[in-house]
């Protein structure tokens, strides 16, 4: 027992964070889920705990310890915990909070002692590129003036993050020392220079680390006591936990700037933040997906994960995937560009590469990487044909020629290696993993054969802008080649459907039985007898040769939509077959995984104890679905996706959408910001960028229930584009305004009739074509007005 007194009482004059704050911004969670988790996030430092202010074991990729407080490539913290004490020895736990709600980059937790007339409110942030994180309790006495004693308990743990073994991070025993010359606990991990600290810049009354410790691991138990005059009305107490992976100095360091320098650090966070939402403001007659839209942005910068020694770059998914990824990345860059958080796409797209290039060195694309620099999947097929569409996509919004100069060669490499050395048999059809992760799904897949064709076409686009004309015609050549041979061969016309995947009928049969033992798990009769007529047609008529086969339904049959490959009739006829597969929520993973809810508007789902996806619905093939319906003229269809996905917004964590709609798995995810954006900004309001060559073209292709629509302040190279559409019974307006007067503007309409249209504002030239009609037009600002004929 290691015990200490001073004799004082301590007014805490800590400013409020609640007089920074816009009371507006928050979004408060519903009791039912006030046992389930929430994060605070940094890009140095997040914190995970439950949103009753907890801090249950949780996660599965390092079992029970995804939560807590995380300095990557290392865990500082299981957590904090907190008590109230009055003269008589009477306790209050401060957790178990009433309610929960999320500002865009902080968030409180309020506690309420009814007995005692004391709201306490638990707020907390992590300043931008600092590793620690500031707590402040607020204290509302609605009674008279009384003296209590606050416990603050910290709970160490620091340990290496997932596959620390592989780069000899070996986890010692913590060892606490008390620092009575800065009133904090210092605690050093044994075998490393890995530090975390925590304390207040209050007096302290008394120090405490015999305590016993909850949690696994090799932690240690600390308190600190804290004697309070909480007067009538409000008070405020701060306490801060810092750490460092390299030097207790720098720990100390950040721990001082915090308690130092809190309210500006909270206010430039505050200001970053408000920036993030103006850029690409959109204002829409639905409120819920406007401001599911707006939080999706702020969800995508607390997934920035930055480890200096490594990089920085966007991760899957909190708590279980805080890493990079391949193919997250492919996604969710896109709709990061789209929505101008250009910084993390950049720093992404490099770390990706150089540690793809450094381990693999042929131009495959990693899949999956640890914060400590191991890399865990050196790369399934798809993703190396989805870095070269990447890439292109970002160009096209950036117009950086270097920037292409930078990753062609990457692209160049991974093309050759595509076919070179996964496509045994020459058909152009790679082997091997793709998005669907069940076990045998390994031969030549209808997502992998989607994107090798994608990448070919944008391959070809690259080549050509950098003046490689001979590589240019190579990849164009293969693009086509591609798109027919899909067409031809994946088509089922029996199944309304592209296929799965092309297999052999050994193949297919041993997928089939562990398919029928899946459905008949999961109690789906209509699964099991589809699956055995397959297995009955295919004993009958059998092949010698590969061929498709349809067996899962699984959501990667849409990718030839979300590409654009599809013939218009092939792909009217596959949108409609996908509908069956799709519940209140959205797209199922697995199509043979659909229950009664699908075509209802009642359903949920629920989750394994042992962490699965079987079952699932998603948000990415539920934008997938989204793209491949506007990609073929219909955006009402589209919109319909987009609804499915925001009824899950705030469902569980307030202000974020959970990777399985509604409540399961990671509880915030990177690409979802694809399965967004991309319908939005660059479908319904139709935003095509050049911005190489200073040209925007725009074809608006608005759902019929947004009458009204605005985007605001979309970043294309160094312009700025925003776009006003109005539309009522007998005319369309639609106004354009853009921060450069060099750059070109063609707006294309889908009305024919040029006499119909009419430029009120701005200078442009108008023409109709190919039953379009095209205005085009150099300057600041473009309004066009359409007159309807009313039937």
């Amino acid at each position: 027992l290691s015990l200490f007194f001073i004799g004082c009482d301590t007014q805490n004059q800590a400013k409020s964070l609640s007089d920074l704050i816009n009371e507006e911004e928050g979004l408060t969670g519903t009791p039912k889920y006030l046992q389930s988790p929430m994060v605070t996030a940094g890009n140095r430092v997040y914190m995970v705990g439950h949103q009753d202010g907890s801090f249950p074991e949780l996660g599965w990729h390092i079992k029970n310890e995804m939560g807590g407080i995380w300095d990557h490539p290392i865990k500082l913290m299981d957590g904090i915990s907190a008590a109230l004490t009055l003269k008589n020895g009477t306790q209050f736990p401060l957790s178990e909070a009433t309610s929960f709600t999320n500002y865009p980059f902080f968030n409180k937790h309020t506690f309420e002692w009814r007995e005692e007339e004391i709201i306490i409110e638990r707020m907390q942030f992590v300043p931008d590129d600092n590793e620690g994180i500031l707590f402040q309790y607020e204290f509302m006495n609605q009674g008279a003036p009384k003296e209590v004693i606050l416990t603050m308990t910290g709970y160490s743990d620091l340990r290496p993050t997932w596959l620390g073994e592989r780069t000899k991070m070996m986890d010692g025993k913590d060892q606490a020392s008390w620092d009575s010359n800065k009133s904090v606990w210092k605690i050093k991990d044994s075998l490393n220079p890995w530090f975390v600290m925590f304390g207040s810049n209050s007096p302290y009354l008394s120090y405490d680390e015999s305590i016993e410790n909850p949690y696994q691991g090799e932690g240690t138990v600390n308190a600190i006591s804290y004697k309070l005059m909480l007067p009538s009305g409000k008070s405020s107490f701060n306490f801060v936990v810092a750490g460092s992976y390299t030097s207790e100095s720098e720990a100390l360091t950040t721990y001082d700037r915090i308690h130092e320098a809190y309210p500006s650090l909270f206010q430039q966070k505050k200001e970053r933040y408000e920036q993030l939402a103006n850029q690409s403001k959109l204002t829409i007659p639905d409120k819920k997906l406007e401001q599911a839209f707006e939080w999706l942005k702020y969800n995508c910068d607390w997934l920035v994960r930055k480890v200096p020694e490594i990089g920085t770059g966007i991760t899957a998914g909190i708590p279980d995937y805080p890493w990079w990824f391949g193919v997250d990345s492919e996604y969710a860059l896109q709709g990061y560009m789209a929505v101008g958080q250009k910084d993390a796409v950049y720093s992404t797209i490099k770390l990706i590469d150089s540690v793809s290039h450094a381990l693999n060195g042929n131009g495959k694309i990693i899949h999956e990487m640890s914060t400590n620099g191991a890399v865990f999947n050196s790369g399934n097929i798809n993703e190396t044909p989805q870095f070269a569409s990447l890439i292109w996509k970002v160009y096209q919004w950036n117009g950086d020629r270097l920037f292409l100069e930078t990753y062609y060669p990457t692209i160049e490499k991974g093309l050759e290696w595509l076919l070179s050395e996964n496509d045994e048999n020459g058909n152009l059809f790679p082997d091997g993993f793709g998005m669907m992760e069940i076990h045998g799904m390994d031969s030549e897949m209808i997502d992998v054969a989607s994107y090798t064709y994608k990448a070919f076409l944008d391959a070809s686009k690259i080549a050509e802008t950098l003046g490689k004309l001979e590589a240019s015609e190579k990849y164009l050549s293969l693009s086509h080649q591609l798109k027919e041979k899909i067409n031809n061969e994946f088509w089922s016309e029996a199944n309304q459907s592209y296929a799965d995947f092309i297999g052999t009928d050994e193949q297919a049969l041993r997928l089939i039985d562990d398919a029928i033992i899946r459905a008949d798990t999961l109690q789906k009769p209509w699964a099991v007898a589809e699956l055995k007529e397959t297995k009955a047609q295919i004993l009958r008529n059998p092949s010698a040769t590969p061929r498709p086969f349809v067996l899962h339904h699984n959501w990667v049959v849409n990718t030839p939509m979300e590409v654009g490959l599809a013939p218009t009739d092939k792909a009217l006829k596959a949108l409609q077959t996908a509908e069956k597969y799709v519940n209140p929520f959205g797209v199922f993973v697995t199509g043979i995984d659909r229950d009664e809810s699908a075509g209802s508007d009642d359903g949920s789902f629920k989750g394994s104890k042992v962490f699965s996806y079987t079952g699932a619905v998603m948000t990415l093939p539920t934008g997938v679905q989204a793209i491949a319906e506007n990609n073929y003229g219909r955006p009402d269809q589209a919109l319909n996706y987009l609804n499915r996905m925001t009824r899950s917004f705030s469902y569980a964590l307030p202000g974020s959408m959970y990777e399985v709609s509604p409540d399961y798995g990671m509880m915030t995810q990177a690409w979802n910001i694809y399965s967004y954006a991309v319908p939005i900004v660059e479908q319904f309001f139709g935003i095509r960028p050049d911005a190489a060559n200073k040209t925007i073209s725009v074809k608006p292709m608005m759902p019929t229930s947004w009458n009204n629509a605005s985007l605001e302040d979309v970043a294309i190279g160094d312009n700025t584009l925003s776009i006003f559409y109005n539309r009522t019974e007998t005319q369309t307006s639609i106004r354009i305004t853009q921060t450069k007067q060099d750059w070109n503007l063609k707006v294309m309409l889908n009305e024919s009739s040029a006499d119909a249209t009419k430029i009120v504002q701005g200078q442009g030239t108008l023409r109709v074509s190919d039953d379009h009609t095209i205005i085009e037009a150099e300057g600041g600002t473009i309004e066009i007005k359409i007159t309807h004929e009313i039937q």
